[in-house]
């Protein structure tokens, strides 16, 4: 079956030289593997004129691996994007909450971790016990909620994987690690999917909405604080073994106090953004790669050893997040002998490094046995590597592990069209497979 039968339903035409690459317009997802060895050979730091944040300011988008690596590391030198809003919302004197179109992640980051020390803190206390490191308590939960997937397709010859398993595994084991019920998990998906609309919807490198479409999402987002607050307030009453129980009960370190009703609802708010997406396009990507590649389902499952490398390379080969403009430069800079003035935004492709050839040989092949195999930045790196990692690393490895034990193989099922959603994702919209169950 050719999988490439999304480049010929594109509105966009696959690029063959430099003039043709556009990562931002209609149907670009289609052609974004072809567009990264152009920017590599011919741009591998590519200017957007007049696309900073101010007219006469411009962006840049970086693809090498060593680049992206360095700037992701040093705070200081290329600060992030969000924090020069911070620091406009404390210079005003206001507070974040009553200013338009801040949302309540923001208003978190404001009062919580406005500073390298403080995020670090944040990040240690508060998330590293549920998402991070700590994630391997939900171990038993996200088994019970991949079996209960697997169950309820266990007699059904072909199935939608993004649909029957890939989407709704991460938004029933956030729900699980936040303390929602699973009654609630279609409006939550509602409000997730508002959350990143900008990263869905938004128009180029700066994910930016229409007027309308942020009323919409600040509309929708309207229902989900009132939620949010509404389980504080039961949880604070009387607390379970959940994450918005522990934030309603903890003592701050860092400020040496508790934590606000708008504080915790920003953490929820992060954590919903952060732990929907990337699970969910993983592992539909990593299906299509096992559909692809002759022997290597039956290599998982005879060899649960490798299924951690196979993890690692499908992101790196296929990452959740493409890539994001999320740091500026400080001082005046050159990357790959192009100057790069002091205030322009860096647009950092992840994807693009994570198949660099100067930093992965073979780059374009899965190799089970490459060194270094988490080196990839589909998680970023540095001081702001995503805090649930660690929960996303889990949920793949206990989904293929259980997929290895009940099925003996999968393959494409036929009316696949392979096309991705808009925005900056590598996200599959739908992914039609047919199952062999388990001698």
């Amino acid at each position: 079956m050719d999988h490439r039968v999304n480049h010929e339903l594109s509105p966009m035409a696959c690029p063959h030289t430099l003039a043709d690459v556009d990562l931002f317009g209609p149907g670009a997802a289609e052609h974004w593997y072809e567009a990264y060895p152009i920017l590599h050979d011919a741009a591998p730091v590519a200017r957007l004129p007049g696309q900073g944040l101010t007219p006469d300011r411009d962006a840049f988008i970086l693809t090498k691996y060593a680049d992206i690596a360095r700037v992701v590391r040093d705070w200081e030198r290329f600060p992030p994007t969000l924090s020069l809003l911070v620091a406009q919302i404390q210079q005003s004197g206001k507070m974040a909450r009553e200013m338009p179109d801040i949302d309540a992640m923001v208003q978190s980051i404001v009062a919580l971790r406005p500073t390298p020390e403080l995020w670090r803190a944040h990040r240690q206390q508060l998330t590293d016990p549920w998402v991070g490191p700590g994630a391997k308590r939900h171990e038993a939960m996200i088994r019970g909620h991949v079996d209960d997937l697997i169950a309820g397709f266990a007699d059904r010859a072909t199935i939608d994987f993004v649909a029957d398993f890939a989407r709704p595994l991460p938004q029933r084991t956030m729900a699980s690690v936040l303390g929602f019920p699973l009654e609630d998990v279609t409006q939550l998906a509602i409000w997730g999917n508002a959350q990143v609309m900008s990263y869905v919807h938004g128009c180029g490198h700066n994910n930016v909405l229409t007027a309308e479409q942020t009323a919409e999402k600040f509309r929708l987002l309207a229902g989900f604080s009132d939620y949010v607050r509404d389980k504080v307030r039961e949880k604070r009453a009387a607390p379970r073994d959940d994450m918005i129980s522990f934030l309603t009960q903890v003592r701050y370190e860092a400020l040496d106090r508790k934590l606000s009703d708008d504080e915790i609802n920003g953490i929820v708010y992060a954590m919903v953004i952060g732990g929907l997406e990337t699970t969910q396009y993983a592992l539909a990507e990593q299906a299509q790669i096992v559909c692809e590649t002759p022997g290597l389902f039956d290599r998982l499952k005879a060899d649960r050893a490798s299924i951690r490398p196979f993890i690692e390379e499908g992101m790196r080969l296929r990452s959740p997040t493409q890539g994001l403009s999320t740091r500026i430069t400080s001082r005046d800079e050159v990357f790959q002998g192009v100057e790069v003035p002091a205030g322009s935004t860096l647009h950092l492709r992840w994807a693009a490094a994570n198949i660099d050839p100067e930093e992965f040989e073979d780059p374009l092949t899965l190799k089970l046995d490459r060194k270094a195999v988490t080196r990839h930045l589909a998680f970023s790196a540095g001081p702001r590597v995503c805090p649930g990692a660690g929960l996303s690393r889990l949920e793949q490895t206990i989904a293929w592990n259980r997929l290895c034990d009940g099925l003996d193989g999968i393959a494409y099922a036929p009316g696949n069209t392979f096309l991705h959603q808009p925005g900056i994702m590598l996200g599959t919209m739908e992914l039609k497979l047919e199952l062999e169950p388990a001698a």
